[in-house]
């Protein structure tokens, strides 16, 4: 009687974690998702709590709540995976504004953006 199971958005071998609203700019968060891309993900994570970028503490949660979905929810194991692919996208941008010279108005855009983060397991060449 119940729903039938949804079928997976991605492969057997794959997870993934979704970060939405974070206060940045597509650009400069597609900065520190390039420093992570094709990277195992322990290298990953300490290149995140090292770096100097202030989204990345943001990217770093998001990339555990990838590890962790891959090993709670797909029975994956930590140790083999990868990140394959990190992406960023546009969200929504709050229009701002601040009185300039001679009657004009100066706008100021607040942007924000979102980040999926897909890991996969790959297993160590002998």
């Amino acid at each position: 009687m119940g729903k039938e199971k949804n079928p997976r958005r991605v492969a057997e071998n794959e997870a993934f974690a979704k970060l939405r609203m974070l206060r940045t700019s597509p650009q400069k968060l597609n900065l520190v998702a390039a420093m992570i891309r094709g990277k195992k993900v322990d290298r990953a994570l300490t290149d995140l709590t090292f770096s100097k970028k202030r989204i990345a503490i943001d990217v770093k949660k998001c990339l555990q709540s990838a590890v962790a979905n891959a090993e709670n929810n797909h029975g994956l194991d930590v140790d083999e995976l990868v990140v394959t692919e990190a992406w960023v996208g546009k969200n929504l941008v709050m229009k701002r504004g601040r009185p300039r010279a001679r009657g004009r108005f100066g706008r100021i855009n607040k942007p924000f953006s979102e980040l999926t983060i897909k890991v996969r397991q790959v297993e160590e060449q002998a």
